[in-house]
């Protein structure tokens, strides 16, 4: 029958680990035509994010004469303030319009290697007939060069982008939250302890156990997400299928049996999506309430310095302002979690699909079965 597939591929069979597939699609992408475009665009995004940095800086020293302005009811030092403001903020304004475009471009031409190397090894000679018929993994390759190389290279994109600016920050930051913090002494039976740059340790744990806190809740999402791309690619090629093959369907008459297979692809969609959305739920208890969490632990942190002296009013705004900047670049993978397991899925199929393609060669011609011909 026309309309019969696998269903039994399981997300992450067969392939390699991570490294290796990423090395493979890194290789893929520095020998395509677009290597010195994609080389020109990262290296002004790296120039667009330190500029972002030093200007997070700025405004974050900008914190201290404000809020001092503030306590002491400086209304001219106020006003100077504002106007300081208004600069920092308008160049940063112009820096995140930069890197937004830049970031795009990145995704444009990320996807633009990736489809060309894709469609490049597929279409050599003999490849799309061998492939079609080495397994699973060959019945639905429009799939894997259409919408999961878009999706990989877009999450790729916002993925790397992110994670370079979380790096850039916080190396720039926890310079500062050291030096504001200085040392927090206590005492314990009579004798006296002090922790050098205490808020960057609490920064440290608390995004740390976010993070571990996250991977154990969340780790079962990358099968889950690979799972519901494999149900939702058999129903469309079950759906193209059918409407290919439309007029000998309406011949035999065939309308009722068609509907049952269509409806049976979209109910293992329904049910691949109801176990993503229940791990979804589940991470968002962490990511959620550390998020919540976060309105009020600078404050926390940095209040032991402030109510003892050591920090103004100003202060103790820039030190929460430096401990938010470190501990959400520390929670880069708290915030990203999910997203990460679903890049980790989609590059998944789309390694092990390059893979198969490069590798069915390999197959003898006389071992591949004719076409079947079709009803």
């Amino acid at each position: 029958m026309f309309l019969d597939h696998p269903e039994g591929e399981e997300a992450g069979e067969g392939g390699a680990g991570l490294l290796p597939q990423l090395a493979m699609m890194i290789r893929a992408l520095m020998a395509s035509a677009v290597r010195n475009t994609l080389f020109l665009i990262a290296g002004l995004i790296f120039v667009v994010i330190v500029a972002t940095a030093y200007g997070q800086i700025r405004l974050n020293r900008w914190n201290q004469p404000f809020y001092d302005a503030l306590a002491h009811r400086d209304f001219h030092g106020f006003m100077i303030q504002l106007g300081v403001f208004c600069i920092i903020a308008g160049g940063l304004l112009v820096l995140n319009v930069m890197q937004r475009w830049l970031s795009e471009m990145l995704k444009l031409k990320l996807r633009e290697g990736l489809v060309q190397d894709l469609v490049g090894e597929w279409m050599k000679p003999h490849r799309a007939f061998r492939l079609n018929r080495v397994g699973p993994i060959g019945v639905n390759p429009d799939q894997r060069m259409h919408e999961d190389a878009r999706h990989l290279t877009e999450l790729s994109s916002d993925l790397g982008v992110q994670l370079l600016q979380s790096s850039i920050l916080l190396v720039t930051f926890v310079d500062i939250l050291w030096r504001i913090s200085g040392s927090f002494a206590f005492h314990v039976d009579g004798r006296d302890f002090s922790i050098p740059g205490y808020m960057v340790w609490a920064a440290l744990i608390y995004a740390g156990s976010g993070s571990m806190l996250s991977y154990w809740v969340g780790r079962g999402l990358i099968r889950r997400n690979a799972d519901r791309y494999q149900r939702e690619s058999e129903l469309r090629t079950t759906l193209n299928r059918v409407n290919e093959h439309i007029d000998q369907i309406e011949r035999d008459g065939d309308e009722s049996r068609m509907r049952e297979r269509i409806l049976l692809d979209l109910r293992n969609v329904l049910a691949a999506m109801r176990r993503l959305v229940t791990g979804l739920a589940e991470l968002t208890w962490v990511t959620a309430g550390y998020g919540w969490l976060t309105l009020i632990a600078p404050i926390l942190v940095a209040a032991p310095a402030y109510f003892s002296g050591n920090l103004s009013f100003g202060g103790l705004m820039m030190a929460a302002g430096a401990f938010t900047q470190v501990q959400s670049s520390l929670r880069w993978f708290v915030d990203n979690f999910s997203t990460i397991a679903d890049w980790r899925a989609t590059l998944l199929r789309v390694a092990d699909f390059r893979r198969a393609v490069v590798e069915c060669d390999a197959i003898a011609p006389g071992s591949v079965p004719a076409p079947r011909a079709e009803p």
